[in-house]
């Protein structure tokens, strides 16, 4: 259906990629891989018009429809759900309007005999038959299935798009173009707004509904799942692999050791012809044969390997502060939207160099904590962020929120403080940003890209509690195995929320799961938390496992039981007699001088430590074995004072909460 003929692009010296050559047929599923910035989204952008090609042609037919999801669109926001859903059905509108106009006119004429009433008849059926091809009668029925394939409650359908976040929303502009069944589908990363329940569907849909299909996706199970052909863009090139991804990477493999094997015997037979050449060109009685194997040499092909792209995304997060041993506590939390309480009786605690997951369906409430957490929105209940706790937050549209008039370079600049100015253009160059792709505007960088550029802003400074939410979108898979070494090595606390469960595995060692208004502790990594369910995928999520945990947790009792504070606060005796009471004063005066008496020492050390790392940033002092001692020191004091005045304090609030 779309043939593509010599594609050319650059953008400035050096081409994304040229030479491109194939065409996609119906029924044709196929992912387009490669690494970020090989120039994906642009090809996908080239395919449905939105982009000129520098060089090639794109030959598409006029009776050809496409249908093309972005990364990142712009939004309405003014309808409901269901109503911006039926705008994928403008063409049977239209239809309907014409039908319903030719029956109109039918009703009003009297002219039975006349050749122009039969004439209006045939055009009524005509129209109305194609009206009926077009499925004009189960629009509806297809529509709601299609929202709640996505995802939508029946009540969701009628509610303003403006309530939705934008994931939901981009989840419309999905329904809308699936509905429009065209006849190539492009999607540019679908599944990052999507939970697991919603992926599966849509997988369903495009391997069963769908013609012709060009997907990017880093999700590798998604991919597996729905093509049966891949498009490389590596190294400037486009390489067709008429297989699913995994055998793809097999063959890519088997390929380029053939060419290593061909490239070697035949740099083996060029040795030897030169070797032969040089050793009889002065002989008169071998001049024939020096000039056959010279005329051999020119006539010789060089045999091209296929060069492998090793460059990846090294995140190492710097060393950070210890912060206290509890750096999340959270106390009957509850949080309401109007009459729409999204959780309640949320009792957590989570320990320092902990990873742990929140993981639910969503909607049901994994990010509004991490902004209750951040501070960022009102909630009732206690939520205790701890002693000495720095938090890096990524949040899912950190991407979206940077300055596009910038540069790469600008971007980190403008952010940067202190000795980190001068090693900027090495930071980029880790983040494959090096030499002119440090000078690229904001705006042309693929979503990919942008993830990587909001994620070296995240890294300038040391933290003590990443708080990740969704960090793998956009993200390939490469980088993603790196950003997950790098966390498992990070020797602070560390908040993951996402839905790709081969992420989460070996990373995490606790999972809290939303759903119902509730937050479920699980003890254990991701796998351990889908057996304990007995479930294989994390698409049972809001079902039965949710009923059972909403029951579980009905009750204050209950929900105390999976309070994980590591101390019971006892119950206030208020009948307590006036020389109790008085002995109890004391107890808790002392408790709040030894409190004050800790945080005055933990003040000074603090400074201290400021000072010895400021001595230490000047190259003279790097080596001083006196000033590393007293660092190390007063580091190892800090360590066991913050201990001191966290168990003080604990001990100070069991004194007033027996106090009354």
């Amino acid at each position: 259906m779309i043939s593509v003929e010599q594609l050319k692009v650059e953008f400035g010296v050096k081409p994304l990629f040229s030479g491109a050559c194939f065409v996609i047929n119906d029924r044709d599923r196929i992912a387009l891989v490669g690494k970020n910035g090989a120039g994906k989204s642009t090809l996908l952008k080239i395919l449905c018009g939105k982009q000129k090609p520098t060089e090639g042609v794109v030959a598409v037919p006029n009776d050809t429809t496409i249908g093309y999801l972005p990364q990142v669109m712009i939004l309405q926001d003014d309808t409901t759900v269901k109503d911006e859903a039926r705008k994928a059905f403008a063409n049977v509108n239209e239809m309907q309007r014409r039908v319903d106009d030719l029956n109109r006119q039918l009703a009003e004429r009297t002219d039975y005999e006349s050749e122009d009433y039969a004439r209006l008849v045939e055009t009524f059926t005509s129209e109305h038959e194609r009206l009926l091809m077009m499925g004009a009668e189960n629009c509806e029925a297809e529509l709601e299935r299609t929202l709640s394939g996505l995802g939508f409650t029946r009540e969701d359908m009628v509610r303003p798009t403006s309530e939705f976040s934008g994931g939901w929303r981009m989840r419309i502009e999905l329904a809308k173009i699936l509905l429009q069944k065209p006849d190539v589908l492009l999607l540019d990363e679908p599944t990052n707004h999507l939970d697991i329940e919603s992926i599966q569907w849509l997988e369903q849909f495009l391997s069963t509904q769908a013609k012709a299909v060009v997907l990017v996706s880093h999700d590798r199970a998604f991919i597996n799942n729905v093509t049966n052909r891949t498009l490389e863009i590596s190294c400037g090139k486009v390489i067709d692999y008429r297989v699913k991804y995994d055998e793809y990477v097999k063959l890519r493999q088997e390929r380029r050791e053939q060419q290593l094997r061909a490239y070697e015997n035949q740099q083996k037979e060029i040795a030897d012809i030169k070797d032969f050449v040089e050793r009889f060109r002065y002989k008169p009685t071998k001049a024939v044969q020096v000039q056959s194997r010279l005329k051999q040499l020119e006539k010789i092909v060089p045999i091209e390997i296929d060069e492998v792209d090793n460059s990846a995304l090294h995140l190492k997060f710097p060393p950070c502060l210890r912060s206290g041993d509890y750096p999340v506590i959270c106390d009957e939390v509850r949080k309401d939207y109007g009459q729409h309480t999204v959780f309640d009786h949320v009792n957590l605690t989570i320990k320092r160099g902990e990873k742990v997951a929140f993981v639910g369906r969503n909607g049901e409430g994994k990010s509004t904590l991490v902004k209750c957490i951040m501070g960022e929105i009102p909630f009732t209940g206690g939520l205790k962020v701890g002693h000495n706790v720095q938090i890096g937050y990524f949040a899912q549209n950190q991407a979206q929120l940077l300055d596009e008039s910038l540069s790469v370079f600008e971007t980190i600049d403008n952010v940067a403080r202190g000795e980190i100015r001068l090693k900027i253009n090495d930071i980029l160059g880790a983040f494959m940003f090096g030499g002119e792709a440090s000078e690229k505007k904001v705006r042309v960088l693929s979503g990919g890209e942008r993830s990587r550029l909001a994620m070296i802003r995240l890294l300038l400074e040391p933290v003590n509690l990443l708080i990740l939410d969704e960090p793998t979108n956009h993200l390939d898979m490469p980088s993603k195995d790196v950003l997950k070494e790098a966390i498992r090595a990070f020797d602070g606390t560390a908040i993951i929320v996402s839905h790709d469960r081969e992420f989460l595995d070996g990373l995490v060692s606790k999972v809290y799961e939303f759903g119902g208004g509730k937050v479920r502790e699980h003890i254990g990594g991701i796998y351990d938390f889908l057996r304990e369910h007995q479930i294989e995928n994390l698409d049972a999520l809001g079902g039965k496992s949710l009923a059972a945990v909403t029951q579980a947790q009905s009750s204050p009792k209950t929900a105390q039981q999976h309070n994980s504070n590591a101390a019971d606060i006892p119950v206030t005796d208020s009948k307590m007699s006036y020389q109790e009471r008085k002995e109890m004063q004391k107890k808790i005066s002392k408790a709040e001088k030894t409190v004050k008496e800790s945080e005055r020492k933990i003040e000074s050390m603090e400074k201290r430590l400021k000072e010895l790392d400021d001595i230490l940033c000047h190259p003279e002092n790097a080596s001083d074995m006196t000033i590393i001692t007293e660092y190390t020191s007063t580091k190892k004091a800090l360590d066991e004072e913050v201990e001191r005045w966290e168990e003080a304090e604990m001990q100070l609030d069991e004194l007033k909460a027996t106090m009354g």
